[in-house]
């Protein structure tokens, strides 16, 4: 019985360490932010359908940048390092393009 309680811990401990390796809190929460971002200047006019989907394509390769990162379970810090630049970089093309001088055309 110890045994099994033994192997059962050490079980639950190797998950939890596997999960800790993989876990990129940080760029999860920047790139909600950044999906959020550009949401309201959808919604706002503040971008063009077209801007929209260029930040949006932008997302979703920074998804699959990740997901690449995290196949052998472990994200080291040079992978972290080139999906932050990639949110750097997207996070410029956000601005830019919210701030430029195109507006949607409201047809409420």
């Amino acid at each position: 019985m110890k045994k099994l309680i033994a192997i059962g811990l050490m079980v639950i401990t190797a998950s939890s360490l596997i999960s800790a390796q993989t876990a990129t809190p940080g760029i999860d929460k920047a790139q909600k932010h950044q999906r959020s971002r550009i949401h309201q200047g959808v919604k706002s006019g503040e971008l063009t359908r077209r801007e929209a989907h260029q930040l949006n394509k932008q997302q979703i390769h920074i998804q699959k940048e990740k997901r690449i990162a995290k196949i052998d379970g472990v994200v080291t810090s040079r992978e972290r390092k080139h999906i932050k630049h990639e949110q750097k970089r997207a996070n410029k093309n956000i601005a830019v393009k919210k701030y430029n001088r195109f507006e949607r055309r409201n047809k409420s």
